[in-house]
């Protein structure tokens, strides 16, 4: 079972499965890490109906089971104040199986002990069987002491509950017998709720690569050789092919143009919003969208070699990663689990051979308080509860974060790399100016334009229409129309011969556009798209667009820089447009013409440099690169699968969220850190007291009981230092 580079792919026909925890491990099959237990999942869904919800569903219902059955159980361990008491028949049960044990048991411990067996045996049973593994394979973890921790707990309790009489003396406290079935039950469900919230988040992970793997076209047409389209399955398709596609359909695969004319809207692969003009020779991608023409091609990469099934696999290599904090968690686990139960034996030998009488039940008391009070309740609780309220307090703001690694790794974010389009651009095409030369005014241009537009499928010309439209104003007709490929359109309105395009067109009527040469030069080098429009033999003006810069853009850079941020803007648009809002924004670094592999690669190159890296994108272009970054920050008006793949969101698609997210990632850290110092000072002092090393001046042991209560108290702290997060303001310096 070897672990490939990160750059091989699985073959198509072999699925592959990894270890949520351990995820460099690879496996051809299903079963569990050799490493901790885990069960494998699945590394790559093939299809995106293909379920891997599976275990958060089952997780989900353990959840739910374990609190309703924990909920009665700590009122019933609070049998002393509960104001009723339990019917007459179950009483008499309880006294008969007292009778039958020798020893008397109330009928509030024996359902104690029956809710608290079934929590343990059946919804945290799944943590024994990890927590044993991790004992077997000697790599111990958070299982391991979950595993010892609810063991000892509810073992020594129905001990206790079944033979009391054998209980020396000084376990038996004025409260009655100590049973602590309700700690068990609790730790059961916390570590329950953990698991869940892992698991959707995995979940999460998956349903970016889903999500990708439904852009697919579902069937292709095959052109046979009698010239007759034949629909096939998707996995049919064989390199060589020829395949027939329609307009409005999803190219099948990646391939070449053989004959047509037509326009892709490649948004999914470059990002941006005007799609490209293709003809016989021209590469065409799988999963982009035709628009105007029908054209044949040859099938040229097929399966898992198609760009589409590329992003989808880097997607799923970059995603499955641990937070930095989890993994210090784990492995200051493996040596505090050797740590705890070695002082709980030492002690325990030590008070038998050494401590005053009774010796045995000394030792046997301390042994049992260690253990207890050594539970990684608070521990486990240090990082989710400060994630969980930080999460909350982002919302708010429109910053939504998904987990504690974008919350750490924010505040060490050194370098932001940028998408253009919907990113720091609105991410369609509109109207930048409407130009009239001399005798001409700028409404009518703008008039004559749309009404010729109007009749055109140009990518550009839906844009000079709405610009039009927006101010009321009626298009005019329009006769004789014809559009002239990679020059424009033409038409006659109100008898007048009109013309709207490049200077090519206009100087088939011979209507010179040099006059207005430096102008529109200026606002080329501004990225702009420049169309000229002539009436009869004369210039009447000219029309650009472009995708402008939010409004909040230069402020939100502007802020980025100051607070020590390199900015990097990689797009799939041309060098001229790329450079012009670079010099627009000050950036500091520009690379144009970057397709999504190009751009997770150029991330992870900065990463081996060892820049902490953020990507801000919006397209399924970004998907690659946002699950590489360290931190990837989506837009909000952007697609689902940049999103899912994106470890924030920035709803409002405002880059200024992500000085906000900054300022909540070191607040939030900061609150993590002060929580694992309150955890690792709680088990400190805790299995000091439980050891008795004070017991030379205090003359006291830490009891079982004061263990659990000691356990419940420090997870409350920690808990309520995380709340202060939730007046934490954002904008500023935390």
């Amino acid at each position: 079972m070897a672990v490939p580079s990160s750059a091989e792919l699985p073959a198509a026909s072999t699925v592959i499965y990894t270890c949520p925890m351990h995820p460099l491990f690879r496996h051809a099959g299903p079963g569990h890490c050799p490493f901790c237990g885990m069960s494998l999942e699945v590394f790559v869904p093939k299809s995106a109906e293909e379920d891997n919800d599976a275990e958060s569903r089952a997780m989900t219902r353990r959840l739910w089971v374990s609190a309703g059955l924990t909920l009665p159980l700590l009122l019933m361990s609070m049998r002393d104040i509960l104001p009723f008491d339990f019917p007459a028949w179950v009483n008499r049960a309880a006294a008969e199986l007292g009778w039958a044990l020798g020893a008397p048991v109330s009928a509030s411990s024996a359902f104690e002990a029956l809710l608290a067996t079934v929590v343990v045996a059946w919804a945290g049973g799944p943590f024994f069987v990890l927590g044993w593994r991790s004992f077997a394979t000697r790599q111990l973890n958070m299982f391991s002491l979950v595993t010892l921790g609810v063991a000892t707990a509810y073992l020594f309790s129905l001990y206790t509950l079944l033979w009391p009489r054998s209980l020396p003396a000084a376990f038996i406290s004025v409260h009655g017998l100590p049973l602590y079935f309700e700690a068990a039950a609790v730790i059961v469900t916390l570590v329950l709720l953990g698991q869940v919230l892992e698991a959707r988040a995995r979940v999460r992970t998956n349903a970016a690569v889903k999500g990708l793997l439904g852009l697919a076209a579902n069937v292709a047409l095959r052109v046979g050789a009698d010239g007759r389209d034949e629909s096939v399955a998707l996995k049919a398709v064989v390199v060589g092919d020829m395949l027939r596609v329609k307009p409005g359909g999803k190219v099948p695969v990646d391939g070449v143009v053989l004959q047509g004319d037509t326009s892709i809207d490649e948004s999914m692969i470059n990002g941006e919003p005007i799609p490209s003009a293709k003809s016989a020779g021209s590469y065409v991608t799988g999963a982009t969208l035709n628009q105007t023409g029908s054209f044949t091609m040859r099938a040229e990469r097929v399966g898992a070699e198609t760009l589409l099934a590329r992003i989808v696999a880097l997607v799923a290599e970059a995603g499955r990663t641990r937070a930095p904090i989890q993994k210090l968690v784990d492995q200051v686990a493996r040596w505090f689990v050797l740590f705890v139960v070695c002082v709980a034996v030492l002690a325990g030998v030590v008070w038998a051979l050494a401590g005053p009488a009774p010796a045995l039940a000394n030792a046997l008391l301390v042994v049992v308080s260690v253990l207890i009070v050594a539970c990684p309740c608070a521990l486990g609780l240090a990082t989710p509860v400060s994630v969980t309220v930080g999460i909350g307090r982002g919302a708010k703001e429109g910053v939504l974060i998904k987990d504690a690694e974008a919350l750490e790794l924010m505040e060490k974010v050194d370098t932001l790399v940028v998408d253009k389009t919907g990113t720091l651009t609105e991410g369609k095409p509109s109207v930048q100016a409407v130009v009239a030369t001399s005798g001409f005014d700028e409404a009518k241009v703008l008039l004559w334009a749309a009404s010729l537009e109007a009749l055109s499928e140009h990518p550009l010309a839906a844009a000079i229409v709405k610009r039009a439209q927006s101010d009321g104003r009626k298009l005019l007709d329009v006769s004789g129309f014809s559009a002239v490929s990679g020059q424009g359109v033409r038409g006659t309105i109100a008898g007048q011969d009109m013309r709207l395009g490049n200077a090519l067109l206009l100087a088939e009527a011979h209507v010179d556009t040099r006059v207005v040469d430096v102008a529109t030069d200026a606002l080329r080098q501004q990225g702009q798209t420049v169309m000229y429009l002539s009436a009869g033999a004369r210039l009447a003006g000219y029309v650009s667009v472009a995708d402008a810069v939010k409004t909040s853009t230069p402020e939100a850079i502007q802020q980025l820089r100051a607070s020590g941020l390199r900015v990097v803007m990689l797009t799939g648009d041309n060098a001229v447009t790329a450079a012009a809002v670079g010099r627009l924004l000050g950036l500091d670094d520009v690379e144009a013409g970057v397709m999504p592999e190009d751009k997770y690669r150029h991330v992870k190159a900065l990463q081996e440099q060892g820049h902490v890296v953020a990507m801000a994108g919006d397209g399924v272009n970004d998907a690659p690169a946002l699950a590489q970054a360290d931190v990837g920050i989506a837009m909000g008006t952007g697609t689902d699968i940049a999103m899912s793949s994106a470890r924030i969101v920035l709803v409002k698609g405002d880059l200024r969220g992500i000085v906000e997210a900054r300022t909540l990632s070191r607040a939030t850290m900061r609150n993590i850190r002060e929580n694992l110092f309150f955890a690792f000072v709680y088990n400190v002092v805790g299995i000091s007291l439980a050891a008795g090393v004070f017991y030379p001046w205090l003359g006291v042991l830490l009891s079982p009981m004061v263990a659990s209560a000691a356990m419940a108290a420090s997870s409350i702290s920690v808990i309520g230092n995380a709340l202060r997060l939730r007046s934490l303001k954002l904008g500023g310096s935390p």
